[in-house]
C-alpha cells in the first residue's frame, strides 16, 4: 500500500455488513419457516431479476467456516450479520428452533475464534410469513412477537454478542412495502405506511427495553439509512421542500431512536393531513425511555429535491412527494451500473449533523458500497476481478469520514456493503457489491477481488 496519508483511531472497526436472507440460503431446511421473500418468490418469481429467488443465495449456511476464514483474509475485525426471525422462531412466535440456535452459535463462536467481533442485527426486511398474515408491522401482536424474538436472541447469544441492532433501515419496508409497490406486501396506502413506521419504532424501543432489563454488558442500537436532502437552491420554497423530505425519510426514525421524540414539524404535517397512527397509552413513554446506545449509518447516495413544479393530483394516493419534487442536478457523478449518484461528501454532512444536533452519539458507517453489473468484464488472467472503481469509491468516502473524525465526530468504524456478492431483494444478483466474488452459476466458489485485498491492507495499516 502507498504511504499512509489517512490514519484512523486505534481499534477502528473495519468490516462489512450482510443479512440472513441475502446470504444464508437454506431457505426451507433445518426447520426454517417461510418469510415474506420466500412467499413472494413462490407466487411472483417474475418480480425478481432473472427469476432468481432467495432459496440458494450465497450458501453461507453451508459454507460459513470457509467464509469466516475469508473475512479474516480480507482484514475484518468486525462483521455485521442478521439473525433470521423465521429461522430462529419458525412462524414468528412459539418454540425456538434448536437447529437454528446451533447454526448461529457456530457462526458466532467461529467469528470470535478468528478475533472478529459479531455485530448482530435482528430485523432486515425478513418478516415471517405468518406474522405478515397478521398484518406485519401494522399489527401490535407482531410488535409483541418481535420483542419476544429479540428477548430470546439476547438470552441465547448475548453472552458473546456485545453489539446488537434492532432494525436495519426501517424506512425501507415502509417505502417499498407500503408506498411505492416494490416489496411485499406491495400496498400503496399512506395511513398503513405511517402505522408500520410507528410500530417499527415501538418494536425497536421494546427490544431495547428487554435488552437493558437483562443487564447484559453490551450495547444496543439501530441501523438507519440516512440520506441527506439537498435543496436545489437557497430559495425558501426549495429549502422547505428539503426540510420536509428530511423529516419524512430521516428524522422520522433518527429522532425517536436517538432523542426519544418525534420531530414536531413531521407530527404537525401528518396531523394536518389526517394520517396519525394509532397510539396506545404508554407507547410514547416507552419510545422516550429506550433510546439507542449506538447508531449505524448506511449511506449510498444523496437525495436532491426542489419545490413542487405542479399541483399534486387531488385523487391520487397521498405520498410524501406531495410536498417536493426530486431534482436531477446537472453534472452529478453517477455510478453508471446502478444509476445512483456518487457524492462522497454526503457521508461527512451526515456525521457533522449527528455531532451538532444529536449529542455526538457513538456511531459507525454500517453500510457503504458500490453495486456493479457485469463485473466479470474486469477479470484478469489470474481470475481476479480488478475493481479499482470500488477501491476509489471507498477511498473517497473514507477521506470524508477521516475529516469528520478530525472535527470531533464520534465515529468508530467503517463497514462496507458487502463481504461477498449476495442476493439483493428484487435485483437478485444483478449488481455485485462484494469484496469477494461468488460463482453463482457454478459451484458457488469464492474469489477475493482486488478491493478485498486492498481492504485487508486498509485494516492492517489502520488507514491508507
Amino acid at each position: 500500500m502507498e504511504n499512509i496519508d489517512y490514519i484512523f483511531p486505534k481499534d477502528f472497526w473495519w468490516g462489512s455488513a450482510t443479512s440472513a436472507t441475502q446470504m444464508e440460503g437454506a431457505a426451507s431446511i433445518d426447520g426454517k419457516g417461510m418469510n415474506i421473500w420466500d412467499y413472494w418468490y413462490e407466487i411472483e418469481p417474475n418480480r425478481f431479476f432473472d427469476g432468481v429467488g432467495p432459496a440458494n443465495t450465497s450458501q453461507f449456511y453451508e459454507k460459513y467456516k470457509k467464509d469466516i476464514q475469508l473475512l479474516k483474509e480480507t482484514g475484518h475485525n468486525s462483521f455485521r450479520m442478521s439473525i433470521s426471525w423465521s429461522r430462529l422462531i419458525p412462524g414468528g412466535r412459539g418454540e425456538v428452533n434448536q437447529q437454528a440456535v446451533a447454526f448461529y452459535n457456530n457462526v458466532i463462536d467461529e467469528l470470535l475464534r478468528h478475533e472478529i467481533e459479531p455485530f448482530v442485527n435482528l430485523y432486515h426486511f425478513d418478516m415471517p410469513y405468518e406474522m405478515q398474515e397478521l398484518g406485519g408491522w401494522e399489527s401490535r401482536e407482531v410488535v409483541r412477537a418481535y420483542a419476544d424474538f429479540a428477548s430470546a436472541a439476547f438470552d441465547l447469544f448475548g453472552d458473546r454478542v456485545k453489539k446488537w441492532f434492532t432494525h436495519n433501515e426501517p424506512i425501507v419496508p415502509v417505502e417499498m412495502g407500503y408506498l411505492y409497490g416494490a416489496h411485499y406486501p406491495d400496498v400503496c396506502d399512506f395511513q398503513k405506511a405511517v402505522q408500520v413506521a410507528y410500530h417499527s419504532m415501538l418494536a425497536s424501543a421494546k427490544a431495547i427495553e428487554a435488552y437493558r432489563k437483562k443487564k447484559l454488558d453490551g450495547k444496543i442500537g439501530i441501523i438507519l439509512n440516512l440520506t441527506p436532502s439537498y435543496p436545489r437552491s437557497q430559495h425558501p420554497a426549495d429549502l422547505k421542500a428539503a426540510a420536509i423530505a428530511d423529516a419524512f425519510f430521516n428524522r422520522s426514525f433518527l429522532d425517536p431512536s436517538v432523542k426519544g421524540t418525534y420531530p414536531e414539524d413531521l407530527v404537525e404535517l401528518i396531523k394536518a393531513e389526517g394520517f396519525m397512527p394509532k397510539i396506545e397509552q404508554g407507547d410514547l413513554e416507552t419510545i422516550r425511555a429506550n433510546t439507542v446506545d449506538i447508531l449505524g449509518i448506511n449511506y449510498y447516495q444523496p437525495r436532491r429535491v426542489k419545490a413542487k413544479e405542479n399541483m399534486p393530483n387531488p385523487y391520487a394516493p397521498f405520498m410524501p412527494e406531495r410536498y417536493f419534487d426530486y431534482y436531477d442536478m446537472p453534472g452529478k457523478k453517477i455510478n453508471p451500473h446502478r444509476g445512483w449518484e456518487i457524492y462522497a461528501k454526503g457521508i461527512y454532512d451526515i456525521l457533522i449533523n449527528l455531532k451538532d444536533n444529536y449529542n455526538n452519539i457513538e456511531c459507525f458507517i454500517s453500510e457503504n458500497g458500490m453495486g456493479v453489473e457485469g463485473e466479470e468484464r474486469f477479470i484478469d488472467e489470474q481470475g481476479m476481478i480488478q475493481d479499482d472503481y470500488r477501491i476509489e469509491f471507498y477511498k473517497d468516502h473514507l477521506k470524508w469520514i477521516h475529516q469528520a473524525i478530525q472535527e470531533g465526530v464520534n465515529v468508530k468504524g467503517y463497514h462496507v456493503w458487502t463481504f461477498m456478492d449476495n442476493w439483493s431483494w428484487l435485483n437478485a444478483y444483478k449488481n455485485r457489491y462484494g469484496l469477494v466474488s461468488v460463482d453463482i452459476h457454478g459451484d458457488g466458489s469464492r474469489t477475493i477481488k482486488k478491493s478485498g485485498q486492498w481492504f485487508r491492507q486498509l485494516a492492517d495499516h489502520n488507514g491508507f
